[in-house]
């Protein structure tokens, strides 16, 4: 399993930079961003500086939209990075939250980001685009290569990602809703004549290392409730759409009884007072709280459902604790054991 790290454009962005540089030393595979160019600086710009930074690192956005930028221009965006640095770039999208709810828009339909994924991954691949009536190509773009992975959680978003995305992101760690929606994506894929094995699986969510203390569990459910009030954002929508019948798990729905709005200035902070409906129990079955060995449990039942990267969340007090605790007691036990002699004792 990869283990990525997901981080906010956070003003010094040398800062931003900087923990990139570091998750990469201890064997991080992907480092991610926040989209949202009111709130955090714009993530593009950053990028071409953590790459020239790094050397193996994948980065992309999670998540970008269809709305904030036109979409060969997002496209032209990872194609010139993979130019100037190696095809190590992904394209993370969905229908749109912070980036554009804070400018009063509304989320893109999934038929407006269905042809988005098609235009940016063409295009993104050196590959013609038919844009409305015109077909158009990067000329110079022939040697790059870009995966779109989609962000949901509803259904229908679901079938969309199992329909034509490289990869699914599921943020949350709920192992009972990780496997829901793994089931649906690669029914979706199956459906459309795709190999569902070749869907890529990304489960992003905060961790937090502790010491095994309840004092050190209670800060941490502090530090990362607020995860909790972002996913209920999206959980609201669906349930306003979907409402609570179906095959849709109750795990998923029946924590935002208690919402009461939710406010954008806050967004992805730990301090988020909106998260304060957030009971400890969705905060321990969303997130990755306590010691190494309790992080590397939750990561193998994920690798059981199919997952191939966990992403953390980097949004707490402990950025370089947690970057260094997975860098030395979680990433290293994951890998396989490769030994470098093999004994012959006792062979003829």
């Amino acid at each position: 399993m990869d283990i990525g790290v997901v981080l906010q454009c956070t003003p010094p962005a040398s800062r931003v930079i900087e923990l990139a540089r570091l998750a990469e030393t201890y064997g991080f595979s992907h480092v991610w961003t926040f989209d949202s160019h009111l709130l955090w600086q714009e993530p593009y710009v950053i990028y071409s500086q953590i790459l020239a930074a790094t050397r193996k690192v994948v980065v992309g956005p999670m998540v970008t939209n269809p709305a904030t930028r036109d979409w060969t221009v997002t496209a032209s965006t990872f194609a010139t990075l993979n130019e100037m640095f190696g095809n190590r770039t992904v394209c993370g999208i969905g229908r749109g939250d912070s980036a554009v709810r804070t400018l009063g828009g509304k989320p893109a339909t999934l038929a407006t980001l269905r042809r988005a994924i098609e235009v940016i991954r063409e295009l993104g691949n050196g590959r013609s685009a038919r844009v409305d009536d015109i077909v158009v190509r990067l000329p110079w773009a022939a040697g790059s290569r870009l995966e779109v992975w989609v962000a949901g959680y509803g259904p229908r978003a679901l079938d969309l990602t199992g329909a034509v995305a490289d990869g699914f992101i599921l943020q949350l760690a709920d192992p009972d809703i990780t496997a829901w929606t793994i089931a649906r994506v690669r029914a979706a894929a199956e459906r459309a004549g795709r190999d569902p094995a070749a869907v890529r699986i990304c489960v992003a969510a905060p961790a937090y290392v502790t010491d095994g203390t309840d004092a050190a569990l209670a800060h941490a459910r502090q530090q990362c409730r607020w995860f909790g009030g972002m996913v209920g954002n999206h959980v609201a929508e669906m349930v306003a759409k979907y409402g609570t019948a179906g095959d849709i798990p109750a795990a998923l729905t029946d924590y935002i009884d208690g919402r009461r709005g939710y406010d954008y200035n806050l967004h992805g902070r730990a301090d988020n007072v909106h998260a304060e409906f957030v009971p400890d129990a969705i905060v321990d079955r969303f997130c990755l709280l306590g010691t190494p060995d309790d992080q590397l449990s939750r990561l193998r039942e994920l690798e059981g459902l199919g997952v191939h990267q966990f992403a953390v969340y980097l949004q707490h007090d402990a950025k370089n604790a947690t970057l260094a605790a997975y860098g030395e007691s979680v990433l290293p036990r994951l890998a396989s054991l490769v030994t470098a002699t093999k004994s012959t004792e006792g062979s003829n």
